[in-house]
């Protein structure tokens, strides 16, 4: 919120299109709505803005500690001035006839507590963090009171615990804003990230499995404040939050901090409302006798508490998933005067789970490898607003091995990814809808060794899905989703989109197709391959692995799938399909080299190159390193060769600088050698030389082009 005198408070950006959206539900007739937001992104004054627009004549705000219930009580009294009655409802102070009452969940759930309320006594209720409300005695208020409106609120709705907060809502978001979206509307306090490799000790990278008198040795607290003050931090003094992995590590490193003049004490959920309440006077008021720089923590700060002087993060753990990074990130990215940035210092180990540490920087949740990869490679660039980003060469390093040793292809990581999604449509999700929504690239599920097709994994995951396709429509679904649901080439699908719309199709027709939708011309030899893959005439292994499929005889559509696509399910799941596979190529392949169906720097595996080069035959089996074949030429280099390869394939391939490739033939061969001359005259035959680079195998078997 901007404070424009002492009098007004106007709402900012986020908090207009939120109260925009909420009367537009309201007028609609709902009576709940879901407010999901970045933490420091002002949730609790927008609650404020929206409760002022409805009036109510008697309002409730839960949550889940007293510390929080004041402060919000504090933010409805800036907005509302002295036109309300304000009571708190705790433990420690019971004012049950107030107008405006803010009350913890403990105290409201209690049976002799809520039941002195009415039902309908609450014109309007907000539950704050509301990601909680899946414990029984969140569900217990839900269920007894009945306000005209319920507004939710959360910096995370998804659970890993399986609870819908999307349907105790009626699926109703009225605004999400998240990390990214904060920044770039200015809404947050910048921050500059520092990932930085965290001390060898003999010899030794702290990881998982680091001994804890090693955690807490001179040598890790000497590491740690020498650097906590090389990078240091915004305003007049420190005002340090440090996040650990347990009490017992928080404790030690906090009596060393002590034993070298930094004042520090540990919180921790054992800790009283009044330790809390003075820990943080202590570190944020410059007034106090007995400051301190310090606050170590285990786990009570992720969410809810306010502590806008906060001018510099620790993190002494490995990262426990992307959304507790972002709530302990969260805690210093509020903005306060005299604070221009804070500082984020993250000590990387060994850690299995550092792969998270970029998800939860990027927000990306489309838990691409690639995508992971290049925000490590380049996060400044993307970052919105005067944030930054940096990792040490070491941290890098230990982030791409996290990455590379990491398998996201885990049916459990589907089916959380997938239920997050299903929560917040309110409906079973198709693969268009995870790729819409930025949730989980889908093509993870198709290309997982246990699924056949969209439908396999229906059927495993949800057992709400009670829909049925015989083995033959299940297998041509498995050809479309292992082979062209990738997206790599637009005329299958087409060809495919003919047969099922039209029951025919032309050369010329998908020829006007091309170049209306994608501005593809003259590419009547890509479209006879298309035909050719459709016929299964391009791969020996697909004539084996599919001996029924057939989609067309000639130019028509066969009988067998006209008899499929009259089963209303196989329509479906095949139009998904179709539809996935277009949009991903009009966003990841839609740039290609002129003349080629292949795209810069985009990934292919060698039977996608062998069918983009309209190849007859899919050769990738015998195409190794390299192949001079239909004039065409692809090379495939793996960057960094593996230690127990033979002497006679270690290559010394490199790149000299950006625009030279230092190459070698397969060994054994001469300058006179028939494909070796066909290389060196590749300029007076025209024969088209194409580069793919992957940097070790563990990337799996795409190369970049």
């Amino acid at each position: 919120y901007k404070k424009l005198s002492s009098e007004d408070l106007v709402p900012n950006s986020m908090q207009v299109g939120f109260m925009e959206s909420l009367r537009s539900l309201i007028q609609s007739g709902e009576s709940k709505a879901l407010l999901v937001s970045a933490t420091g992104t002002g949730k609790t004054y927008a609650s404020a803005f929206a409760v002022q627009d409805f009036n109510p004549k008697k309002f409730l705000f839960v949550v889940h500690r007293e510390q929080i219930a004041k402060q919000a009580i504090n933010a409805y009294k800036n907005v509302f001035k002295n036109t309300k009655d304000f009571g708190l409802l705790t433990g420690n102070s019971k004012d049950y006839d107030s107008n405006f009452l803010f009350s913890t969940i403990q105290t409201l759930s209690k049976d002799d507590v809520y039941t002195k309320f009415k039902k309908d006594e609450f014109d309007y209720i907000v539950i704050d963090e509301v990601h909680k409300a899946g414990a029984y005695s969140y569900q217990k208020i839900m269920d007894y009171f009945e306000p005209e409106f319920c507004l939710g609120m959360t910096a995370s709705p998804e659970r890993p615990d399986g609870i819908d907060i999307y349907e105790l809502f009626d699926h109703n978001l009225a605004c999400e804003i998240r990390l990214k979206d904060a920044l770039e509307e200015d809404l947050l306090c910048p921050f500059h990230y520092f990932g930085i490799s965290d001390l060898e000790i003999d010899g030794k990278t702290v990881d998982d499995s680091t001994e804890f008198n090693q955690l807490v040795s001179d040598d890790r607290v000497n590491y740690l404040l020498e650097k906590s003050a090389y990078y240091g931090y915004s305003g007049e003094r420190i005002k340090a939050l440090v996040f650990c992995s347990r009490k017992k590590e928080a404790n030690e490193l906090s009596k060393a901090f002590n034993k070298r003049g930094h004042p520090s004490i540990v919180l921790t959920g054992d800790d009283s409302q009044q330790t809390r309440e003075d820990a943080i006077y202590r570190l944020t008021n410059d007034e106090a006798k007995n400051k301190l720089e310090y606050i170590f923590t285990v786990d009570i700060f992720n969410e809810g508490v306010d502590i806008p002087e906060i001018n510099q993060v620790l993190l002494v753990r490995p990262t426990q998933s992307p959304i507790i990074f972002i709530q302990q990130l969260g805690r210093g990215l509020r903005k306060f005067k005299n604070k221009d940035y804070v500082v984020i210092l993250d000590f990387i180990g060994n850690y299995k789970n550092n792969f998270m540490i970029p998800i939860a920087l990027s927000g990306d949740r489309s838990y691409d490898k690639d995508n992971i990869r290049r925000y490590l490679m380049e996060g400044n660039k993307v970052i919105p607003g005067a944030s930054s980003i940096s990792f040490d060469e070491v941290s890098k390093k230990r982030i791409y091995n996290s990455i590379n040793n990491t398998s996201f292809s885990r049916i459990a990581l589907f089916k959380e990814k997938y239920n997050n999604l299903k929560f917040k449509l309110g409906r079973i999700p198709m693969l268009l809808d995870f790729y819409e929504n930025g949730e989980m690239d889908p093509l993870l599920i198709l290309n997982h060794t246990a699924m056949d097709c969209y439908y396999s994994f229906l059927k495993k995951a949800d057992k709400d899905y009670d829909e049925y396709l015989s083995e033959e429509e299940i297998s041509s679904l498995k050809f479309i989703s292992k082979n062209l649901a990738s997206g790599k080439r637009p005329h299958e699908l087409l060809i495919l989109k003919s047969l099922i719309y039209n029951g025919y199709f032309s050369v010329e027709s998908i020829e006007h197709l091309l170049k209306a939708e994608y501005d593809i011309q003259n590419d009547v030899k890509s479209i006879e391959s298309a035909i050719d893959v459709l016929n299964l005439d391009f791969s020996k292994k697909d004539k084996k692995d599919f001996p029924e499929l057939s989609f067309m005889n000639e130019f028509q559509i066969s009988n067998e799938f006209k008899e499929y696509l009259a089963h209303e399910t196989y329509r479906k799941h095949i139009l998904d399909v179709i539809n996935y596979g277009l949009l991903k190529y009009k966003t990841e392949y839609n740039a290609q080299v002129e003349g080629e169906n292949l795209t810069l720097y985009a990934k292919y595996s060698r039977r996608d190159v062998c069918r983009l080069l309209n190849w007859p035959n899919d050769d990738s089996s015998t195409l190794y390193g390299y192949r001079v074949k239909h004039n065409t030429c692809p090379i495939f280099v793996t960057y960094d060769k593996k230690e127990d390869i033979s002497d006679s394939t270690k290559y010394l391939d490199e790149f000299v600088n950006r625009d030279v490739f230092s190459w070698m033939t397969r060994s054994r061969l001469k300058l006179d050698s028939k494909e070796v001359v066909a290389i060196k005259n590749y300029q007076k035959t025209n024969l088209k030389i194409h580069l793919f680079i992957k940097k070790s195998d563990d990337e799996g078997k795409d190369f970049y082009y």
